[in-house]
């Protein structure tokens, strides 16, 4: 089956699982993070919606990765998107991000990683309280986080 009569199961998975991402946030916004729960979200800067501080696109033209730790303020979240102040260089700085910008989302505490649109394979970058940096590769291990890649599930040219 193909074409306009085809399901977009790929599109599907991914509203779904965006949809766990926003969940995860609207609970923390509204909860705080329980225990050792932190967020590691990458997203595209340059997607419509994204705002961002002109320095830190400039610094990050394609993507950016952020940690949602101990230090963060004022996360609010809506059906399309998140914002959330974070301190970059001393500075606080205000980001809002639309879900369709995020390209993974990761819970290390719960060793939870989700990865949208195909992104390049992503370690967490080191522990900390807010990073700019992109993630590093590593070796999976037997504890390892637990990878959805929907990728896998998308159509082949």
């Amino acid at each position: 089956m193909a074409g306009e009569d085809a399901i977009d199961y790929p599109a599907l998975v991914a509203r779904a699982l965006r949809g766990v991402v926003r969940d995860a946030l609207l609970q923390a916004a509204r909860d705080g993070l329980p225990g050792e729960h932190h967020f590691y979200i990458t997203f595209r800067t340059q997607a419509e919606g994204v705002v961002v501080p002109k320095r830190l696109a400039s610094r990050y033209p394609e993507e950016m990765t952020v940690v949602l730790q101990n230090q963060f303020w004022a996360l609010e979240v809506t059906p399309e998107s998140f914002s959330v102040s974070l301190r970059f260089g001393g500075s606080l700085e205000r980001l809002t991000v639309p879900f369709e910008a995020v390209t993974a989302f990761a819970d290390p505490a719960a060793q939870m990683v989700l990865r949208f649109d195909g992104a390049r394979p992503e370690a967490l970058p080191p522990e900390g309280e807010a990073s700019e940096a992109p993630a590093a590769e590593s070796t999976p291990g037997e504890d390892a986080p637990k990878v959805v890649d929907i990728s896998a599930f998308k159509r082949k040219p």
